[in-house]
């Protein structure tokens, strides 16, 4: 019809699955991606915890954290994507310059996000991650061991003194990664950025690289175990100074990283290559 828009990706994508079955093949199916993915899920758990007990063993045989992180981009991360059916498509690598440490932040789908950034990031990575992950049962003693850095909810104080522990570890040359949103997207949007988040890149002067993730909201949405194989598309910008900047200037960071954001996101979605260029 004259006028009419073509189909997006989304809903390209969102027919493959809701197409006219006959009942019994449709149950059928069903079960068959039931049962597949009750065996991700236990090869998931087999293969996080053996690589679990095998960087706690290094951390204390290195008394440091950059080789059993380096196990985890190298070893745990790409296992974990095969596992998933999932491909992984990067953009953009060469405007970070990965000898000095950075601050990426990115938009946040899905648990998928943390294991595509350990796994197309070539340095070691820390993340700032919610205070109730301390509390799961062997994996908070892993990422506690890594140094990884906990935000508890509603205890500003606590907050900002853990965003201070962030800022050494810049200091000290770690690059780190966090989701400004503080909560994973359940409809694709990406919502406001928390400008408080941005205070450690400030503080060590560290520039702020935008990252943006299409993609692992439709291979597992938040939730669910409801695996489904699929191409992370990944993008990153150029890094934004924050050399000279003070913290009274978190919020105009925030609205800047985000519009970048935006602007990659929106091209990744239309399947056109990134335009970064601001």
């Amino acid at each position: 019809m004259h006028g009419s828009k073509p189909p997006s990706a989304e809903a390209a994508a969102a027919s493959d699955w809701s197409e006219p079955t006959a009942p019994g093949f449709a149950a059928v199916r069903g079960v068959l991606w039931a049962a597949l993915n009750f065996v991700q899920a236990v090869c998931t758990c087999v293969w996080t915890a053996c690589w679990i007990a095998a960087a706690l063993v290094m951390r204390v045989v290195t008394r440091g954290v950059r080789v059993p992180l380096a196990m985890a981009r190298r070893c745990w991360a790409p296992g974990m994507l095969r596992v998933g059916g999932m491909r992984v498509e990067v953009q953009g690598l060469e405007h970070v310059d990965f000898s000095t440490p950075h601050f990426f932040a990115a938009n946040h789908q899905s648990i998928v996000d943390v294991l595509v950034l350990f796994y197309v990031l070539p340095v070691p990575l820390l993340f700032i991650l919610k205070e109730e992950l301390r509390r799961v049962p062997f994996l908070g003693a892993y990422v506690a061991a890594m140094g990884m850095i906990f935000i508890p909810r509603g205890e500003r104080r606590r907050s900002l003194d853990n965003l201070g522990e962030c800022r050494r570890r810049l200091a000290a040359g770690m690059s780190i990664a966090m989701f400004p949103e503080g909560t994973r997207s359940r409809d694709g949007r990406v919502a406001p950025f928390r400008p408080a988040t941005f205070l450690p890149a400030i503080d060590a002067g560290v520039p702020v690289v935008p990252v943006a993730l299409e993609g692992p909201g439709r291979i597992l949405p938040p939730g669910t175990f409801r695996v489904r194989p699929g191409t992370v598309r990944v993008a990153f910008g150029p890094p934004v100074p924050t050399a000279g900047m003070e913290r009274g200037d978190r919020r105009r960071l925030a609205r800047e990283v985000r519009a970048r954001i935006l602007e990659t996101y929106r091209n990744l979605r239309s399947g056109s290559p990134p335009n970064v260029a601001f």
